[in-house]
Formats: C-alpha cells, sequence, structure tokens
C-alpha cells in the first residue's frame, strides 16, 4: 500500500512536469511564431507599396478569419476528448475521434480553399474595396488545404501530452512562412514587377510555411504509431470502436462550436477593418490616402499591438486550471482569490508593454518602418489592447468555468458593437474612429463577461485601488512621453535610425521603472500579496518593497 501511494505520488508529481513543460513549449512557441511574425512584416513593409501593403494586410486577416472558422473551434475540444479516452483507456475511440476530426478538415479545407479562391475577385472590389489585392488573396488559399488537418494533428497529440511537436510545427511554420515571403518579395520586385504581384509573392509565403508545419507534424505522427505499435504488443489485444461517426461529430461540434465564437474575435475585428477601412474612408479622403490608412493599420499598427497580449495571457493562462478545479469543488472563497488575481495580472503585467508601446510609437515606426507615417495609429490601435487583454482573460475564465456559451453570445455582442461604431465614428473621427470601435468591442465584451463572473461569484479585481493604479498609468506614461519626445531630439546629431533605437531603449525603460516603482509608492501592489504572484514578479518586485516600507513609515 505504501509503495503503491509511493508511485501514485510519483505519477502525479511526473503528470504536473509534463504539464508545466508543455504550457513553456506551447508559451515559448507562441512567442517566437509572434516575433517571426513582426520580423516578416518589417521588411515586407519596405519592399511594398501602400497598395501591395494594403493587398497583404486584407489577404493576411481573410486567411485568418476563414481559418478559425474552418477548424471550427475542433483542436481544443479533440485534445479534450482524446485525453479523456485515453485515462479511460479506450485508445481506439480516441484514434477515431481523431480520424473523424482529420475528415472534417479534408472537407472544410477543400471548400473553405475554393471559397477563398473563387471569391477572392468578388471581396476585393466589392467588399475590401482593393481590387489589386485579389491575386495576394489567391497566393495564400491554397494554405488552407492543410492548415485544417495541421489544426487537428496538433489537438490530437495535445491530447496524448505531446506538447512538443505542436511548438515545434509553429516554429518551423514560422520560419518557412517568414523566409519564403521575404524571399519571393524580393525577387518578384527585382523582376521588375509591381505592388499586386510583389504581395502575391509575400502571401505565398503562407502555403509554404504550412507545408513545413505538416511535415513536422508528419515525423510525430511516424514517431508516434511506432510506439503506439510497441505499446500494444505488450498489452493485451484491443477491440476496434464501434463509436458512430455522428455522435463523434456531435459531441465534437457541441463543444467546439462556443469555443470557435469565442475565439473569432480578435480575426473578426481585423477582418471587419479591413473590409470596411477603404471603403468608408475613401469618401472623405480619396481612395489613395484610404488605401495607405490601411497599410499603416495592418502592416504597422496590428503588428506592434500583437505584442501586449502576449506575456499578460500567458501569466493568466496558467491559473486557469486552478480556477476550474476551485469552481468544481465549489470552493468560493478560493474561486474568488483565483479569479481576482487572474485579472490583476493580466491588468497590471499588460499595462506597461501597453504603455511602454504607445509613448514610443513615434521612435518604434522611424525604427522599424519605411516612413514616419501612422505613428499616431500605431500608438491609438495598442492603447485599446489593454481591454483585449482584459476580454481575452475573462473568455478563459468563463470557458474554464464550463460556460463557453455565455462568452460566445458575449462576443457576439461585441462584435455588433464595433460593426456599428465603426459606422458611426469613422464620417466623426476618420481611421482613429474606426480603431476606437475595436477599443469599444474589446471593453464591451470584458464588461459583459465581468458581468456574468460577478454573478457566480463575488470577487474585486483592485478596489479602492484603482486610483492609484490610474495615478501610476498617467504619470508614467506622461513621463516617458517626454523623455521620447526629448530623445528624439538626437536625430539632429545622429543616423535617425540610431536615434531612434536609443529613444525606444531609454524611454521605454523609463515607462517601465516608473510605472512598478508608483506601483509600489502607491500601495497597489503589497507586500502582503506577494507570494501570490508568479515567481518571476515575486523576483522584480521584492527588492522595490523596500520602497513601500519607507513610504509606510513616513506617512506613519
Amino acid at each position: 500500500m505504501h509503495v503503491n501511494s509511493k508511485k501514485e505520488g510519483k505519477r502525479i508529481l511526473s503528470n504536473k512536469e509534463t504539464f508545466l513543460r508543455g504550457t513553456l513549449i506551447l508559451a515559448a512557441a507562441a512567442l517566437v511564431a509572434r516575433v517571426l511574425g513582426l520580423v516578416q512584416r518589417v521588411p515586407l513593409e519596405h519592399l511594398l507599396g501602400s497598395v501591395g501593403n494594403a493587398s497583404f494586410t486584407i489577404a493576411n486577416n481573410a486567411y485568418l478569419m476563414l481559418l478559425t472558422v474552418a477548424t471550427a473551434g475542433i483542436p481544443s475540444t479533440l485534445s479534450k476528448m482524446v485525453s479523456e479516452r485515453y485515462a479511460l483507456n479506450r485508445p481506439s475511440e480516441a484514434r477515431r475521434v481523431y480520424h473523424a476530426a482529420l475528415l472534417f478538415a479534408a472537407v472544410a479545407g477543400i471548400i473553405i480553399t475554393m471559397v477563398l479562391y473563387f471569391g477572392a475577385p468578388y471581396f476585393a472590389e466589392n467588399v475590401a474595396g482593393v481590387p489589386q489585392s485579389a491575386l495576394a488573396i489567391q497566393a495564400l488559399a491554397p494554405a488552407l488545404l492543410l492548415f485544417p488537418a495541421i489544426a487537428m494533428m496538433r489537438g490530437y497529440f495535445q491530447g496524448r501530452g505531446n506538447m512538443t511537436a505542436g511548438g515545434i510545427s509553429q516554429i518551423v511554420e514560422q520560419v518557412a512562412r517568414v523566409a519564403t515571403a521575404i524571399l519571393l518579395a524580393f525577387i518578384i520586385l527585382k523582376l521588375g514587377y509591381g505592388d499586386r504581384e510583389v504581395a502575391a509573392g509575400a502571401s505565398f509565403g503562407g502555403v509554404m510555411g504550412s507545408v513545413g508545419a505538416l511535415a513536422v507534424m508528419l515525423y510525430y505522427t511516424v514517431k508516434m504509431r511506432r510506439q503506439d505499435r510497441q505499446d500494444r504488443q505488450e498489452q493485451f489485444q484491443e477491440e476496434s470502436s464501434a463509436l458512430p461517426m455522428m455522435r463523434i461529430y456531435k459531441d465534437i461540434f457541441t463543444l467546439s462550436i462556443p469555443i470557435v465564437l469565442s475565439s473569432l474575435t480578435v480575426p473578426a475585428v481585423n477582418f471587419i477593418d479591413t473590409s470596411i477601412v477603404v471603403r468608408l474612408l475613401s469618401v472623405q479622403i480619396g481612395l489613395d490616402q484610404a488605401t495607405t490608412q490601411l497599410g499603416y493599420l495592418g502592416a504597422r499598427a496590428q503588428s506592434v499591438a500583437g505584442i501586449p497580449p502576449i506575456l499578460a495571457i500567458a501569466l493568466s493562462q496558467s491559473l486557469i486550471p486552478i480556477i476550474s478545479a476551485a469552481f468544481a469543488r465549489k470552493d468560493e472563497q478560493h474561486l474568488q482569490n483565483q479569479m481576482t488575481l487572474a485579472l490583476r495580472i493580466s491588468i497590471l503585467t499588460g499595462m506597461p508593454i501597453v504603455l511602454a508601446l504607445c509613448v514610443t510609437a513615434y521612435s518604434i515606426n522611424g525604427l522599424l518602418f519605411s516612413s514616419l507615417g501612422g505613428s499616431g495609429i500605431i500608438a491609438v490601435l495598442t492603447l485599446g489592447t489593454i481591454f483585449q487583454i482584459t476580454m481575452m482573460t475573462s473568455n478563459s475564465i468563463l470557458i474554464g468555468m464550463g460556460k463557453p456559451r455565455i462568452s460566445m453570445v458575449n462576443v457576439l455582442v461585441g462584435i455588433v458593437v464595433k460593426f456599428l461604431a465603426s459606422w458611426l465614428l469613422a464620417g466623426w473621427l476618420g481611421i482613429y474612429g474606426i480603431i476606437a470601435a475595436t477599443g469599444l468591442c474589446f471593453l464591451v465584451i470584458t464588461l459583459l463577461n465581468l458581468r456574468v463572473l460577478k454573478g457566480i461569484v463575488s470577487f474585486s479585481i483592485m478596489g479602492r485601488r484603482w486610483a492609484g493604479f490610474l495615478t501610476a498609468v498617467v504619470l508614467s506614461g506622461a513621463i516617458g512621453y517626454g523623455v521620447n519626445e526629448a530623445c528624439i531630439l538626437l536625430v539632429h546629431i545622429m543616423p535617425a535610425r540610431v536615434a531612434f533605437f536609443i529613444a525606444c531603449c531609454i524611454a521605454g525603460a523609463v515607462v517601465l521603472v516608473c510605472y512598478l516603482v508608483l506601483l509600489v509608492v502607491l500601495g497597489v501592489l503589497r507586500r502582503d500579496e506577494l507570494g501570490n504572484y508568479p515567481r518571476i514578479l515575486q523576483k522584480v518586485l521584492r527588492p522595490l518593497m523596500r520602497l513601500q516600507r519607507q513610504s509606510s513609515g513616513q506617512q506613519g
């Protein structure tokens, strides 16, 4: 008995270590993929003109929107169904579920590819208002043949506890995508072709990315099959599963449809923007200027604005299993503490990155891109990502508590708000009205989610600390902006890109330091709560807590 309990303890510890390792692999892969995505946009922005940047943006956002629909939220559902069946020692059922998912992926991939390819000319001319983007959309369409199947394979491997396969395939996908996109764009440009063809060459990088990702997943599939054969030889012969396909699809879609609609928010918002920007703005500022602003929004602002959510969402996501367990146990006190912590961490860690990118938007633009146009667009879109962070965190909590349908309804309401607000505000504020509508969409979803969560359990994100938090945000932002403006003056005595690089580094560092110091001094972060935060934050905050002691001593 004692020996068995020891073995069980070791197994649980091993599972915990595997989970943590898998989480780190996926988080690292997501970070690398996001960084490579930004790396791709910088040289492409230099190679492409305004029409080319707009075309690449339209193709990319249409593709991401349809890819989300084509996979239908099945990978995460598949992961859950496979892991459950292996836990119940029903591997044949797990494989049948996997084969059903792959069959759906094949059919969905063919249909969505045909829709995107043959619908590209109509969408480019009559919806997006940039007819030249049709070729870029068609060049990217074949990637949809493979990516639904790749997504299912990643979900299956996660269900089997193998996070490495999905993580490595993501990285290989991005490397192949970026290398092909930049190389083809450069070659086509050197051959004397125009923006339309160069954008199509860059878009084709997505197809090569899908080929690279599929190759990695097939390698791991062969490897896993060999291991499975060895395991079956050592065990009793397993009976084949008679699980009906219709029942499998019913189970899959019951779970996956609410998840896909919840995860559709950001792709849908970006898709709406690429569909309406030229249409709404060309009447006010002309077709050429509207196309240029769409290029700024897609090639520059959306790339930079994709950075703040990475760390905040990774930190808050690590708490979701704990929240799910507390909800299942009906442990209201623990649930209250963990929900508060998840939302607080996402806001506190997301805000300084948002601030640093906002105040240095002009310098980032000058450092990375071909001109200084669109700096305001970068700053305003990035500022709104704080609401994207809270939306994604609260959505994850609702899904973790088994309420994806509520999250789905709230997302649909937010998207309707985005669409209507864009039409109303564009006439008044131009491109900034469309961006403000994006922030409003994320804010509405967040508020609806919080209302539901507070109906389940009473909690407070910061309570009376909001005043201190907002003071820290305003002061650190103002100081950082002043430092950035001062550093920009260096362009008069040194190369502009060097000056912009110095401005980004110094102003960004000043924002982060001022923000942390003010949070401690104003009592937003407290010594007695330090143990609740992730270790990396504890290491950063512990030395700063001396300031709080000195400040308290002076006040007392």
